[in-house]
C-alpha cells in the first residue's frame, strides 16, 4: 500500500466490524438515534500518521452510512475516533475520501 493513497475497496472483515462497533456509540450520540443493525459491508484504508478507515455500514432497510474512522499509531495508545460520516447512502454509492 502506498502511504497517503487509499486502498482499493475490500469486503469488510471481522476487524472492520470491531472498528465500527467501537465507534457506534460516537455516531449514535452525534445523530441522536440508535441503530439496531450496524454491519460493516466494505472498506478502504489510508495510511497517514495512523490509519483512516472509510467504511460502508448497513443500518438495515437498505440504508447505509459511510464512516471515516481514524486509528492512531500503536505507540500513541489512543482510542478510535469517528472523524466524519455521511448519511443517506445506498448499497451502490462508492466509498470515497470525505
Amino acid at each position: 500500500m502506498m502511504c497517503g493513497a487509499p486502498s482499493a475497496t475490500q469486503p469488510a472483515t471481522a476487524e472492520t466490524q470491531e472498528i465500527v462497533d467501537a465507534v457506534k456509540a460516537q455516531l449514535e450520540e452525534k445523530e441522536n438515534q440508535t441503530y439496531s443493525v450496524f454491519k460493516a459491508v466494505s472498506f478502504k484504508s489510508q495510511v497517514v500518521a495512523g490509519t483512516n478507515y472509510f467504511i460502508k455500514v448497513d443500518t438495515g432497510d437498505e440504508n447505509f452510512l459511510h464512516l471515516r474512522v481514524f486509528q492512531s499509531l500503536p505507540h500513541e495508545n489512543k482510542p478510535l475516533v469517528l472523524a466524519a460520516y455521511q448519511t443517506n447512502k445506498s448499497r451502490h454509492d462508492e466509498l470515497a475520501y470525505f
